[in-house]
């Protein structure tokens, strides 16, 4: 069966500085895993160079068995990939409302199961903040703005970097539930986040990155056993 996306032997750089060394992943329809390790260990380069945000990218990428290395972000993202960046990006000067509505769109095979009301359904407090500004939101109202978002665009898989940095603990527990909500209708997740522990509560896989190398991928239980990993990569 052809992977949802799949990188081999992946490389990036910015400048003359390579980030990622030879990277090899693959995700299936419906996975939800989990990209961990230290600050500056090439987590948001792999997601960016898997949404065409890289250039000068070696190594192979697909996309439902297309290949997408070259390609720009619109068209990724046309095939059915969505992130969620670090930085949220929603726009402060449009409402809430406006922020999802103008992301909307089927997805590539003419699905429309996300809509407006599915996600006020699935985030009320944003359904109550609805005709606020996105300069007006909290940072826990913006991190939900951006993954609403994200789903308004109907994907295959969303990546999520930095899930509930930030976040207060309530806020926090409310993105690890819409977590298992994505999975259930099918998407598949890949997501950054430091909270170990949350992490493997919700994810089928774990991808530890060291100095831009995979050097673990497997299950949550897999990785609880390997405390000299967890030690050396995480200082668990």
């Amino acid at each position: 069966m052809t992977s949802l996306l799949e990188a081999e032997r992946l490389d990036a750089f910015y400048g003359a500085s390579q980030i990622l060394h030879g990277v090899d992943l693959k995700f299936s329809r419906g996975e939800q895993v989990a990209l961990i390790g230290r600050n500056g260990m090439g987590k948001t380069t792999l997601l960016r160079s898997l949404m065409g945000l890289m250039s000068g990218c070696r190594g192979s990428l697909r996309l439902h068995g297309n290949d997408i290395r070259h390609a720009p972000p619109e068209t990724i993202s046309r095939l059915g990939l969505a992130m969620v960046p670090e930085g949220r990006g929603i726009f402060g000067s449009l409402s809430v409302t406006e922020n999802l509505v103008m992301a909307a769109r089927a997805g590539g095979d003419g699905r429309h199961d996300s809509t407006l009301a599915k996600v006020f359904d699935l985030f009320p407090r944003l359904h109550q903040r609805r005709n606020n500004g996105g300069h007006q939101l909290s940072g826990g109202e913006q991190q939900m703005l951006t993954i609403g978002r994200a789903l308004m665009t109907n994907p295959d898989m969303i990546m999520i970097d930095e899930a509930t940095e930030g976040l207060a603990p309530l806020v926090a527990q409310t993105i690890w539930k819409t977590l298992a909500v994505i999975r259930s209708e099918g998407i598949a997740t890949l997501v950054v986040d430091k909270d170990f522990r949350s992490l493997s509560k919700v994810v089928d896989r774990m991808v530890m990155l060291s100095k831009g190398c995979v050097v673990f991928d497997g299950t949550p239980d897999a990785l609880a056993s390997r405390q000299d990993l967890l030690e050396r990569h995480l200082g668990i």
